[in-house]
């Protein structure tokens, strides 16, 4: 197991094919009181239009991955009715897509039988695992690689059979 977790140009870096993410809370790290979250619940919506007012470091790093060639697949397993905070991230979902993301959601119910990590993830190249740890609040415990090939193997399998029953964004509607 590598000693050190990698930055994410790092780790997006190093991806030559695939690069996969699996979501699995109804929330993370959400401050209630400042930043984008309590802007959006304030009403503020990102202009599709106005690209300058929402492009950030995160999406040129997917844009450019997916721009080398690399197919970078997101899906998020969610409670129904869904929680606030994912409303939050469907509705600024359109910029990871934007970015060159394929993202996908799987209500939680559809969900049951399939064998799931126990962490959020992301899988490069189908051979290196870097595990997203969070805390009972959602905020972030920090990030783990590993190389082991079962862990590997399991996050590959959960997540295309994720893949295979999830809903593609544009067609993923939410109640409000």
């Amino acid at each position: 197991m590598p000693s050190s977790v990698p930055t994410w140009p790092e780790l997006l870096g190093s991806a030559t094919r695939t690069a996969i993410h699996l979501e699995m809370r109804d929330s993370y790290a959400v401050d209630y009181e400042k930043g984008p979250f309590a802007a959006w619940r304030a009403g503020f919506r990102h202009d599709p239009a106005d690209r300058a007012s929402w492009w950030r470091p995160w999406l040129d790093l997917i844009q450019e991955t997916v721009g080398r060639g690399v197919i970078v697949r997101r899906a998020r397993i969610v409670s129904e009715p869904v929680s606030e905070y994912t409303r939050f991230l469907y509705d600024g979902t359109f910029t990871n897509v934007a970015a060159g993301e394929q993202v996908r959601w799987l209500p939680r119910r559809r969900a049951s039988d399939i064998p799931l990590p126990g962490n959020d993830f992301w899988l490069i190249d189908g051979r290196l695992v870097r595990w997203n740890h969070f805390t009972g609040e959602g905020a972030s415990a920090g990030g783990e690689i590993s190389e082991d090939p079962a862990a590997a193997k399991l996050c590959a399998d959960a997540f295309e059979e994720v893949w295979a029953r999830a809903i593609p964004h544009d067609q993923y509607t939410i109640s409000q």
